[in-house]
């Protein structure tokens, strides 16, 4: 059930973000002024995300992958497919969500709305890459 939770609040959490991002992009190279509504979309992106972050937490020491990578790490190393469910793909999506609250921190710290904009763009777009590269595709549009 929580596994089912995590596969599809990541469509959410994708949907969401990549708006974001492209939101950002806009603002900045249109040169408009940073609204509420861009406060509120980087405030829910950042929000969603954590959300997924738990959810996937609480499947990660449940998954068949952790208790493999419990009981023998060296065998589980050597399997890419363990390796990637039980190492690489949690470690990478804690990145991800250091990034985006890293943007959003420094987002609150600007004055000027570019400033604002870029803060998203950059680490929200950082945040998207890292995750849209370690999504384990296989199992999750199979």
């Amino acid at each position: 059930m929580i596994k089912n939770i995590h596969s599809y609040w990541a469509y959410i959490v994708l949907a969401i973000l990549i708006y974001t991002v492209i939101n950002a992009i806009i603002g900045l190279v249109q040169k408009k002024e940073f609204t509420h509504k861009d406060f509120r979309l980087g405030l829910f992106s950042l929000i969603t995300a954590h959300i997924q972050l738990l959810i996937g937490l609480a499947w990660y020491f449940m998954s068949p992958w952790y208790k493999m990578l419990k009981a023998n790490g060296g065998q589980a190393m050597k399997e890419p497919m363990v390796r990637l469910l039980s190492v690489e793909h949690p470690l990478a999506m804690i990145i991800a969500i250091t990034l985006i609250t890293i943007g959003w921190s420094k987002h609150k710290k600007q004055v000027k709305s570019e400033s604002k904009f870029k803060s998203f763009a950059i680490f929200y777009g950082l945040a998207l890459l890292v995750i849209l590269a370690m999504i384990p595709w296989h199992n999750w549009l199979g």
